[in-house]
């Protein structure tokens, strides 16, 4: 059997698993195509951006699982985990992925509401008398 490499990558509440084989450059996410699971255009290429970069677009089939968040958080979780499977297969693909930030977890997430405030930092409106 050909070799396959798996890697993980998380943004927000989103976690993706991507499992990259030789291929002619099939993506399946969750059992379903690209352009079915990520229907707007700027999102699919969002997830595709790892790929261009290093000029690898055909050569690679990818089966994604993806869970957890909305359609943006999922797209840059496939995206670093893209990012981390074309590292672990070419060492020289790290320089330029790097260069645009797709290997670093954005570890901004949502703050948690606190009592008495309707969000986490909105408050009612105010009224002196």
């Amino acid at each position: 059997m050909e070799e396959m490499i798996n890697a993980t990558g998380r943004r927000k509440a989103s976690i993706a698993r991507i499992y990259l084989t030789k291929g002619e450059g099939n993506i399946t996410i969750n059992g379903k195509t690209i352009e079915e699971y990520f229907p707007v255009n700027h999102i699919r290429n969002k997830v595709l951006e790892p790929l261009q970069t290093v000029e690898v677009e055909n050569l690679y089939n990818l089966n994604i699982n993806v869970n957890g968040g909305g359609f943006k958080g999922q797209a840059e979780a496939i995206r670093m985990a893209l990012s981390r499977a074309l590292v672990k297969l070419n060492e020289e693909f790290k320089s330029p992925l790097k260069s645009k930030k797709y290997l670093t977890r954005d570890a901004r997430v949502v703050e948690r509401k606190k009592y008495g405030k309707p969000k986490a930092r909105k408050s009612f409106q105010f009224s002196k008398r």
